[in-house]
């Protein structure tokens, strides 16, 4: 943990119009990985449109790693079906929480990015300073799937003791 730059909370807040798997509906979770790490949200039963507002917080120490989403429908007596996957780079929010932001007004967009075949997003995207944080809301497009999306909020947390940004 000597190399913890600190931890990047994912709020996975919901999907949208994910995919069949069972009859009429799914019994949709999210697996979020980056690098070693792994974790996963609750199971929303039988909907297709899921909220799940839980908060999944990584350990970050390489910014370079992307994160991985993995979206699956549960299942009793078989194997849990894929529902489709997508990934991102923090690179860029983790750049944004270099720039010196004292004195910077509530509200204020640090980065925009639009979605293009280099990235998972569905929408623009925006890193905004709020509240004295650093916040991204995405909303990511499944890939290897029929349809979907996620709609994710990322947040920083520093962490006494880590090399910090």
């Amino acid at each position: 943990m000597e190399h913890l730059l600190g931890l990047l909370r994912v709020r996975v807040v919901r999907g949208t119009n994910l995919a069949v798997r069972d009859i009429r509906s799914s019994d949709p979770y999210v697996v979020v990985k980056m690098g070693k790490q792994k974790l996963k949200t609750r199971v929303v039963k039988k909907t297709l449109n899921p909220e799940w507002n839980e908060d999944l917080t990584l350990s970050v120490a390489d910014p370079s790693l992307p994160i991985k989403l993995f979206v699956y429908d549960k299942d009793t007596f078989s194997l849990d079906d894929k529902m489709g996957d997508a990934e991102f780079e923090i690179g860029p929010f983790v750049q944004a929480l270099r720039v010196g932001l004292q004195g910077v007004p509530n509200g204020t967009i640090i980065s925009r990015f639009q979605p293009s075949r280099q990235n998972c997003l569905a929408e623009e995207s925006c890193i905004v300073y709020t509240d004295g944080q650093v916040v991204q809301n995405m909303c990511i497009r499944l890939r290897n799937v029929e349809s979907g999306e996620l709609d994710l909020q990322l947040q920083w947390i520093d962490v006494p003791g880590s090399r910090g940004l």
